[in-house]
Parts: structure tokens; C-alpha cells; sequence
């Protein structure tokens, strides 16, 4: 008989993740740097990982997304140097998340877009993803906390005590560092509120009057 396997009691590193493309989608565009910074909920850095890639063979920037670039200089410039094959960068990407201390969390604001092109990537050049299929989106948990429509559930509207002063510069590794304390801030809030419900919850339960011994016949 199978032995049931130990449960899994490591905590939850949040690997806050930015990219930068040249277009909206993996394979006829590239994946030109990203950046993954692992945290713990705490706010605690166990990590940094970051590259700057070449372009995919026969793949060309979008042109609304290059013209954008164009507004960019500083960003492109970041971005385009040290530039190292994906078949050479991913497997190792990989192995540094499944190195790290815990469970594997991937964030990114908004996920739907850094999720795609990270997922690709990695089951493209390395076979595999160590986050599985799921991504933790930041603006829905915004969207959640915040009670507003989700296309208003943007940063600019979050509460002021959320965002830490760190720069926002479309370089992968600062803008992975500025939205991972953002969602830390956020969780801190949801843990605090959770607690504070579960007080009342709590209170609630023991003002209730234990129920009345039913009457003999």
C-alpha cells in the first residue's frame, strides 16, 4: 500500500514577475527582458532573476507596441544589452524557482498579460513550468479589497498606503520589486481584515445565549 505522502508545509514565496515585449503576443513577437523577484509574504527578498533576451527567429516587433518603445529611450536602452539566447536562459529560470525555499506563487500585474508570455517561454525552452497552470492576478485581488469595477481596479486608485516609494521605470527588475511590496501591502490588508472578522465572528458566538433546556412534559 502507498505511503499517503506528508503534507506540503512550506510557506508561499510570491515571485513577483515583470516583462517587457515587443508585441501583445509570444511567437510572432518577442519577449525582450523580464525579472522575477521572489518575496515572502513579510515583504522579505529571498531572491532576484533577470535577463535580457534575443528576439525569436522570424518574429518582429508589433508596430504600436515599438512605437511605444520609441517613448522609451531609457527602458529600451536597459533592455537591449547583454542579450542571452531564451534556450539558454529559461531552463535556468527555472531552476531557480524550483531552488527557492517554498511553495512557488507567480504574481504580476496584470497576470493575464506576464503569465502568457512567461508560461510560453518556459515550457518553449525549458519543457516545464514549476507554477503549473495558475497565476495570481494583483489587479483582482485590487478588484476584490477595493470593491471597485474591475477596469478601475488600477494602482493610480489604490489606497495611498499600498504603494511603497519605489520606482515604476518599465526596467523588469524595478517594476518586478515596485508591484511585488504592492501585493504584500495588499495581503497585509486582507490578513488584517480576515483577523478583524473573525474576532466579530468570534464575539458574536459568545454573547449568543446557549440554547434553552427543552421543557418535561
Amino acid at each position: 500500500m502507498a505511503r499517503k505522502q506528508a503534507p506540503d508545509t512550506r510557506p508561499e514565496i510570491y515571485v513577483s514577475t515583470d516583462v517587457e515585449a515587443d508585441g501583445p503576443i509570444p511567437g510572432p513577437h518577442s519577449m525582450l527582458s523580464f525579472a522575477s523577484v521572489a518575496m515572502l509574504a513579510d515583504k522579505t527578498v529571498l531572491g532576484t532573476f533577470s535577463a535580457n533576451l534575443d528576439t525569436l527567429p522570424g518574429a518582429a516587433g508589433h508596430p504600436v507596441q515599438m512605437a511605444w518603445w520609441k517613448t522609451q529611450p531609457d527602458a529600451w536602452a536597459a533592455c537591449r544589452r547583454d542579450l542571452e539566447a531564451p534556450e539558454q536562459v529559461m531552463p535556468r529560470y527555472v531552476e531557480w524557482v524550483e531552488s527557492l525555499p517554498g511553495k512557488p506563487v507567480f504574481i504580476a500585474f496584470p497576470a493575464g498579460f506576464d503569465f502568457t508570455w512567461m508560461f510560453w517561454y518556459m515550457m518553449r525552452f525549458a519543457g516545464r513550468s514549476p507554477f503549473g497552470w495558475a497565476a495570481l492576478d494583483i489587479k483582482t485581488l485590487g478588484f476584490a479589497l477595493t470593491g471597485r469595477p474591475y477596469r478601475k481596479a488600477v494602482k493610480a486608485a489604490f489606497p495611498a498606503h499600498w504603494h511603497d516609494p519605489l520606482p515604476h521605470t518599465h526596467i523588469a527588475l524595478d517594476d518586478a520589486l515596485e508591484q511585488g511590496a504592492l501585493f504584500c501591502n495588499m495581503l497585509a490588508d486582507m490578513r488584517a481584515r480576515e483577523g478583524r472578522l473573525a474576532q466579530l465572528d468570534a464575539a458574536g458566538s459568545e454573547s449568543d445565549p446557549s440554547p434553552s433546556t427543552p421543557a418535561a412534559n
